[in-house]
């Protein structure tokens, strides 16, 4: 069982420090930032080591993993923040893509065949990128540094190089052979088609000059001038969709987060077009009426309520949600209040599976390749931030002359209308392409409160799982009594409502437990691992 990346915890000026699975937490006194890379985290801790606010330390973090974690840190993607003021006082940054002009809900067929290729795997699949529009917003409103300075980090190690580590060897030789029809991409991330070996130095001058241009003109960098027209270009000239004009309209959100209570707690995550914030205080709720603690973690029932719990709350994703600037009428209150709760737990026989209709809703596979980082600065301003490109590596699609890659994110629209069936494809209308329409997504950046004041920050990759994931952490932490490096380390499951199965991390649960949850009618399948957390406890 594969347990975080491993994540990465620096320390404001006390001590830098690897977490391993299986080590206590690590403490500090004047704040902290957690991500999957400890080159970016650095990055952040250097900024709050100035004075900086949290959001400064996201940005920087943000900008720096764009250059060291390829995979899934961007300039060229999207995603979402959750800031919670020492005061309180709580807003969500809401910077996904968009879908181009050009788009339209049929776009992912050929002829009467729905496409695969088209929907995730062509210059069809990127969405407007929104990362740079959405990092400056919540620095403006947010941020102390000079907007400048937290961009300078990555440049230097874009133009300078880093040095490679073998996770990212092994995962560059992993995706050569996809980007080959990409010689620009294949370029970027080899030396003369040859993998970069952990130990050499990978530098990124195209990446640098983008940077610099972004970190000159903010914004403007990106979405207008140079970069605008190379993105453009790639575009026109391989059958895809962005106009600089798509790039020029591009707007990132101000958005309520979502908001409940779980026992004691508060929860503050982030609404529509992220599903995240709705499902997990969904599930939050229906499980709050059971003694969990008394039940034990791993304990078969345990797992059978949770499971249920979880049923529920992704059936209920693919029914109602999507981009809320073009779906007025989501049920948003129903779904995250008490008394739906409990008409849910009306429905739970607490001895047996329920069954998920073979006929009943299914959505697009999301890629696990996300990055999440959880920030927490000195006044105890925190940040808990997703993003991603969708696909590791995204489209696979660098930019020529510009130096980062694009996203697939249009594979997060569901496939078309009408489409809906029990192999997987899905044609419910909340989440149907559209011109500027943003795509659902299961980021779940969330912050947790407790008596007024900051408890947890906390956020997952991982594509589908990153609700449950989250979920686990949570629980971990308020009901069965771990520390925050235990909630972490420990074994997770996933169940999506289809497939109707549980799926559970390998070594991670006794034999006697799946044994019962299969008595109880549950379809078990064991997978090597589900995703990762980086989170943040404040005591």
């Amino acid at each position: 069982m594969k347990r975080l990346s491993i994540v990465v915890v620096l320390l404001v000026a006390v001590t830098v420090g690897l977490v391993q699975a299986g080590n206590k937490p690590i403490r500090a006194r004047n704040g902290m930032v957690v991500s999957q890379n400890a080159i970016a985290s650095q990055v952040g801790i250097d900024a709050l080591e100035e004075g900086g606010t949290a959001v400064d330390a996201a940005v920087a973090t943000a900008f720096a993993l764009a250059v060291t974690h390829p995979t899934a840190g961007n300039i060229g993607g999207g995603g979402f923040l959750v800031h919670r003021a020492a005061s309180g006082d709580a807003i969500a940054y809401d910077f996904r893509e968009v879908a181009p002009a050009g788009s339209s809900a049929t776009m992912w067929f050929e002829g009467e065949q729905y496409s695969f290729e088209r929907h995730h795997l062509s210059h069809l699949s990127v969405g407007v990128p929104g990362t740079v529009a959405g990092l400056y917003l919540a620095w403006q409103e947010h941020g102390s540094l000079p907007w400048r300075r937290l961009v300078e980090p990555a440049i230097a190690l874009a133009s300078d190089g880093f040095t490679v580590t073998h996770d990212l060897s092994a995962s560059l030789k992993r995706v050569l052979q996809r980007m080959s029809q990409y010689p620009p991409s294949v370029a970027h991330f080899s030396k003369n088609g040859v993998p970069y070996e952990a130990g050499e130095n990978f530098a990124q001058p195209d990446l640098a000059s983008t940077l610099e241009r972004i970190a000159n003109e903010g914004p403007a960098g990106f979405y207008h001038g140079e970069t605008a027209r190379l993105i453009a270009d790639e575009m026109r000239k391989n059958g895809g969709l962005i106009t600089e004009a798509d790039l020029a309209r591009y707007e990132p959100k101000k958005r309520e987060p979502i908001r409940g209570t779980y026992r004691d707690y508060e929860i503050i995550s982030m609404p529509p077009p992220s599903s995240g914030g709705t499902v997990l205080v969904q599930m939050l709720n229906v499980l709050e009426e059971y003694d969990l603690a008394s039940l034990g973690f791993g304990s078969a029932q345990s797992m059978h309520l949770i499971a249920e719990a979880m049923r529920r709350g992704y059936a209920d994703r693919a029914l109602y949600l999507g981009d809320p600037d073009f779906n007025t009428d989501m049920p948003i209150l129903r779904l995250t209040s008490k008394a739906y709760a409990a008409e849910q737990r009306l429905s739970i026989n607490t001895e047996r599976a329920s069954v998920s209709s073979p006929t009943s809703f299914s959505w697009p596979a999301e890629s696990s390749e996300t990055t999440h980082f959880s920030v927490v600065d000195r006044e105890r301003n925190a940040v808990s931030l997703t993003y991603t490109l969708e696909f590791g590596y995204g489209s696979g699609i660098v930019v020529p002359g510009a130096g980062f890659l694009l996203n697939n994110e249009m594979g997060d629209f569901n496939a078309g209308p009408d489409t809906t069936n029990a192999d997987g494809l899905i044609g419910t209308e909340p989440n149907l392409t559209a011109p500027g329409k943003r795509m659902l997504s299961s980021m779940t950046p969330t912050i947790v409160a407790k008596d007024g004041q900051l408890f947890m920050v906390t956020g997952s990759p991982g594509g589908r799982t990153i609700i449950n994931t989250v979920l686990q952490t949570i629980l971990n932490v308020t009901d069965f009594g771990m520390n925050i490096q235990e909630a972490i380390d420990a074994p997770r499951f996933h169940h999506q409502w289809l497939p109707d199965r549980i799926n559970y991390e390998r070594y991670g649960f006794s034999p006697d437990t799946m044994r019962l949850l299969e008595s109880r009618g549950h379809t078990l399948r064991e997978v090597i691992d589900q995703g990762a957390a980086e989170a943040i406890l404040y005591n």
